[in-house]
């Protein structure tokens, strides 16, 4: 009897994962983009668990970025004393096309190069509580800044597992091949290069209080 030999999905056919489901509701939450709804989960979540929100969030805005990648060299340049995209702490290159898996549901509605032709810079969404990150990390490397409250990697403590990369919504946690530590943006202790460094102003460090304002501003200019 001959082994049969299932049927390849077309990609709207395809399921979307947690992450692409994430992507598609929310509209990626950083810039233009961010849901308001899934704002207020997070906001709501954190007070309710008592877990302090950090002090803000770098926003990025679609509609200045044009895709220079200055804010990746920067980034590690500054913290990790080299140019070294890949382990940059926000993500540019990843919005320019579909990726190795191709296009998925409701990718015209998305940013990049085959989407809305708009990229955006991805950094890490400071979540509040639950925090996948913290929370699976098997050592207790990851905490809170006790000047931002931004959640940080201790390099020293950390053991190179990969879960936080595997387990981050946002996918904005990467694993230095060289030192084998995970690298995630911590805000520059509340001064970000990547936003300084911006030639065009689509880096915007926001308090929590300011970034819905901050969000319809933008959106009103999409």
């Amino acid at each position: 009897m001959s082994e049969q030999v299932p049927k390849k999905q077309g990609f709207l056919e395809r399921k979307s994962n947690r992450r692409e489901f994430m992507k598609v509701g929310c509209q990626g939450i950083a810039g233009a983009a961010v849901s308001m709804s899934i704002l207020k989960y997070f906001t709501s979540s954190a007070q309710a668990a008592g877990v302090p929100l950090a002090d803000g969030l770098i926003i990025a805005d679609p509609n200045r970025c044009s895709g220079c990648k200055r804010c990746e060299t920067v980034c590690t340049t500054y913290n990790d004393g080299k140019a070294h995209p890949y382990i940059s702490r926000v993500k540019v290159s990843r919005n320019y096309n579909f990726g190795l898996d191709g296009p998925r549901y409701n990718f015209q509605n998305a940013d990049g190069q085959f989407g809305n032709f708009k990229i955006i810079a991805e950094p890490c969404m400071q979540c509040a509580h639950p925090v996948p990150c913290v929370e699976v990390c098997p050592v207790d490397a990851i905490s809170a800044d006790d000047i931002t409250r931004a959640r940080v990697v201790d390099q020293e403590t950390c053991i190179g597992c990969t879960l936080c990369t595997q387990n981050c919504p946002w996918a904005v946690i990467t694993v230095d091949p060289e030192s084998r530590k995970a690298q995630k943006c911590f805000l520059c202790y509340g001064k970000p290069e990547c936003v300084a460094n911006c030639p065009n102003g689509a880096l915007q460090y926001v308090p929590w209080r300011e970034v819905q304002a901050v969000v319809r501003r933008n959106r009103a200019y999409s």
